[in-house]
């Protein structure tokens, strides 16, 4: 009876390991065996989709804004990605087999780790929020060292990305970083991918490109970090007159990054800004201050994490919205290794 038991479980271990394998991005490329000639393929690498399920993910309008792409191509190509992936119902089970693939990238310290259920997770959107000094930057940092640990000791055991627009990526940290991990400074430097973004569009150029980045090196990259999500869109738009417009563009790169996420099972971890709300004094509310970003912002993100100074070098992290688990908070300090425990 247990060794009819154990070939069941045997079995079932070995169609979840073929499963796995299957939910792997196919390339782009693929299309070619099914009537997709290869010019255009080199469009669809030329705008940013490099892999069968993210044709699958663009609507039909954005496909026809592809130069020389018609409706009937359109229809021919979306054909022949539903043939290579299929985009439909799934049952709980197998996308429970799917969500084995998520990973928890450390924060560095334990109980932020504890408080968001393990690390910053793959598949997903993490965004940090809160005024200057309270570690937004750290976290970023340290995410970007330990992403290149191995899975038992928290990390992704994979490279990482960093997206800066504020200026504010510095290699003298990612070194002093490594160092408490013990990783080769120079090795954890080469992994780590930078671009400097200088305006909204470009920041938008650079998430295309990275998502190129992504699909040549399959399975390679475990982290996005961009610090922060809006600051150039703050400087870009300005006043009431352009708010719908850039909430627009906010939207447009909010998705992409959704869909980057779950496409290469990759961290994305966006530092934001905050304001103060002027109305918040009158209601009596403790801290008046508010994310930039309004509901779009919110709505994207998978967990959101509201960051505050408490006494002396301490910090507090408080789950502002998630999935996965409660509202709650815990400390955490900043420290020449990064992000640390409380002591």
């Amino acid at each position: 009876m247990s060794s009819t038991l154990d070939q069941v479980v045997h079995d079932q271990d070995v169609m979840e390991e073929e499963q796995e394998e299957e939910l792997f991005f196919t390339e782009v490329d693929e299309l070619q065996n099914h009537g997709v000639n290869a010019a255009d393929i080199t469009k669809l690498k030329q705008a940013g989709i490099c892999t069968v399920r993210c044709v699958q993910m663009m609507t039909r309008k954005s496909l026809c804004r592809i130069k020389g792409f018609s409706e009937a191509k359109v229809d021919k190509l979306k054909e022949a990605a539903a043939k290579l992936s299929t985009a439909s119902f799934i049952t709980g089970l197998e996308y429970c087999v799917q969500r084995r693939k998520v990973m928890a990238i450390s924060t560095g310290s334990k109980q932020l780790d504890e408080l968001i259920g393990g690390g910053i997770q793959t598949m997903a959107i993490t965004e940090a929020f809160g005024e200057f000094r309270t570690g937004k930057t750290q976290i970023g940092h340290t995410l970007c060292v330990t992403a290149q640990l191995p899975i038992s000791m928290g990390g992704g055991n994979g490279k990482a990305a960093f997206i800066d627009t504020e200026g504010t990526f510095r290699h003298e940290r990612i070194k002093a970083i490594a160092d408490r991990f013990g990783v080769d400074a120079e090795a954890a430097l080469e992994n780590i991918l930078v671009a400097r973004a200088y305006n909204s569009e470009h920041q938008m150029d650079l998430i295309t490109e990275v998502a190129a980045r992504f699909a040549e090196e399959k399975g390679i990259f475990r982290l996005l970090v961009i610090d922060s999500i809006i600051a150039l869109f703050r400087t870009d738009f300005s006043g009431r007159g352009e708010l719908s417009e850039r909430q627009q563009k906010l939207n447009q790169m909010l998705s992409r990054l959704t869909k980057v996420a779950e496409e290469f099972n990759v961290a994305v971890y966006l530092t934001n800004q905050v304001q103060s709300d002027p109305g918040a004094g009158m209601t009596f509310v403790a801290d008046p201050k508010k994310p930039v970003g309004g509901h779009i912002m919110a709505h994207a993100s998978t967990t959101r994490l509201y960051l505050r100074k408490g006494r002396g070098e301490e910090r507090i992290a408080k789950v502002y919205d998630s999935p996965d688990v409660p509202e709650a908070e815990a400390p955490y300090a900043i420290s020449t290794g990064g992000i640390v425990d409380v002591s």
